[in-house]
Order: C-alpha cells, then structure tokens, then sequence
C-alpha cells in the first residue's frame, strides 16, 4: 500500500480557508490532519470547534483530528458529532488512556494516540493492538514549521517491529517537519501516513508537492 499524505490544516491559510481545503480535495493528499491545541496541553492556541465544523463542511476526504489538549474525554463525542473520523490523542494527556481510546471507537471513530518525541514506544505495548493509529510527533507540539528531530527514525522502526509482533494493523504516523528530505527514510522505517504543513502550504505549487509526497517510493 502506498503512503498516505495528510496535510496539516494549521499551515493553510485561515482568511482562504475554503480555497485550501478545496485544494486538498482535488490533490492526491489522502487525509485532512487538523490539530486542535488548548494553549494548556502546547503552549498554543489553534482553532476549536466552529472551525472545524467548517472544514468538515468542505472536506471529502477522511478527517485526522489530532487533539493536543489536556482532559480530551469531555470531548469525544463533540469531535464525533462534527464529523472527526480519526481522533488522536496524546498520551501525555491521558490518566486513563485505555478508558480514553475505547470512547473514542464507541463514539465510531478511529482511535489514535500520539506520543511526544520525548515519549518512549515501550509506553503503548499493552495499547497498541487496540490503536488504529500512533502519531509520532517529530517536532515538539505546539508549533508549526519547526524542524525535524533525527532520533524519530528510530522510533518508527521501534513502533513498526511492535506492531508487527502483535500483528495489528495499527498506522504509523508522522508529525512535524516531514518534507521531500526525509519523506522517503520515513517510509523505508515503516512510516505509513505522513502529515506536512509548511511544506506543503507555504510551496509554490501545494498541489504538486502534495503530488511529490504522496508519489515518494520507501
């Protein structure tokens, strides 16, 4: 299966907001990766609940909700009900992250959990057979145009031998800073979707970068 492309709305530009989505949707990006951030959890504030309603609007594609936000369980069934089709939480996040992901799949969604580039994969291996996906954060969260952090190499060939041992079919994720240059060693670690931001909006052409990513062969 080829590489999913998932740009990251956070990127886009917030007074053509509906140009950019539209953009996506006929690109050959796979997914619409929108982060919502609390300025608590990141030090940060993105966008809430009426703006994703509006891009769940436009969106024909599937839609990656990636929650950096503390207490996220008050609202699951608020992203579901706006149309979040993967909701990812953080890890760090979670008392009872367990209890967090079963809501999530109750709720009809697919559930992700992502870890902080400080977090160790060992922390997931009594989770990981019931993700459908891990977002590794190659940059600290919070932040978009950041650079990426090399040890994440690592870290998906950790996740991918995990996943592969409990032979799930859980995605690997990766968020922050993914670009032309590094997209293919990704992939060849196990990377499964990549999220790009800056690269993709802030290009000349996003559609054929989006283009370039999504046709980058591990």
């Amino acid at each position: 299966m080829s590489n999913l492309i998932a740009p990251s709305i956070l990127a886009a530009d917030f007074a053509n907001l509906q140009r950019d989505i539209e953009m996506v949707n006929t690109s050959e990006a796979d997914w619409f990766h929108i982060d919502i951030m609390d300025g608590v959890f990141v030090p940060n504030i993105s966008f809430g609940m009426p703006v994703l309603k509006a891009i769940t609007k436009h969106a024909k594609k599937t839609v990656d909700v990636h929650l950096m936000i503390v207490d996220p369980d008050r609202y699951i069934q608020t992203f579901a009900d706006l149309g979040a089709d993967v909701l990812t939480v953080h890890y760090e996040a979670c008392t009872h992250l367990h209890r967090t992901v079963q809501a999530i799949k109750a709720a009809g969604m697919k559930a992700g959990v992502a870890l902080n580039p400080h977090t160790p994969i060992a922390v997931l291996e009594d989770i990981i057979a019931d993700l459908d996906l891990v977002c590794l954060m190659s940059v600290n969260p919070g932040f978009g145009g950041q650079s990426f952090i090399p040890n994440t190499y690592k870290k998906v060939r950790q996740l991918s031998h995990l996943i592969e041992f409990v032979n799930s079919d859980c995605k690997i994720e990766i968020d922050g800073g993914v670009t032309n240059k590094n997209a293919n060693a990704l992939i060849e670690a196990g990377a499964d979707v990549l999220v790009a931001g800056s690269f993709v909006f802030k290009s000349e052409n996003p559609t054929a970068t989006i283009s370039d990513l999504k046709n980058i062969v591990g």
